[in-house]
């Protein structure tokens, strides 16, 4: 990964081979991010997706394997525990041009990634919900 902060704003590209939450985090980690929003574009070939089920409370993953564009990259950055905690949903498109998304586990970079994170002054904690069985803002 290669990036460039410019005033509150990073520009980071992910190289071939690059796991794109666990580069994200500990950029994150290196630079002290504690809030902001996430966005970016690439291709990937390996992907896992989520789905949470409401009335169960519990994520459905299901893996994507093939060469596929990242149209688009989505999410926040907050704090858990005093940790980063990146909350990133995907949407990307196959080869025979079908879109897949939803709650972005892991994503592995094909080509190039390209990711855009704005940073907030501040921080913002999670705290498990019951009610509704998710890590929820907590002001």
């Amino acid at each position: 990964m290669e990036f460039k902060k410019f005033g509150s704003k990073y520009v980071l590209r992910l190289e071939k081979g690059e796991e794109i939450v666990d580069s994200i985090k500990t950029l994150c980690e290196k630079e002290g991010i504690k809030l902001g929003s996430i966005s970016g574009i690439g291709a990937t070939n390996k992907v896992v997706v989520g789905l949470f089920e409401t009335s169960t409370k519990e994520y459905h993953s299901k893996e994507l394997i093939g060469d596929m564009e990242i149209t688009s990259l989505l999410g926040n950055i907050s704090q858990k525990d005093g940790e980063v905690y990146l909350h990133l949903h995907i949407t990307l498109a196959d080869g025979n041009y079908n879109v897949h998304g939803g709650h972005l586990t892991s994503a592995v970079i094909s080509a190039t990634g390209e990711i855009i994170i704005d940073t907030i002054d501040g921080v913002v904690d999670r705290e498990f919900n019951e009610e509704v069985g998710l890590n929820l803002f907590k002001f």
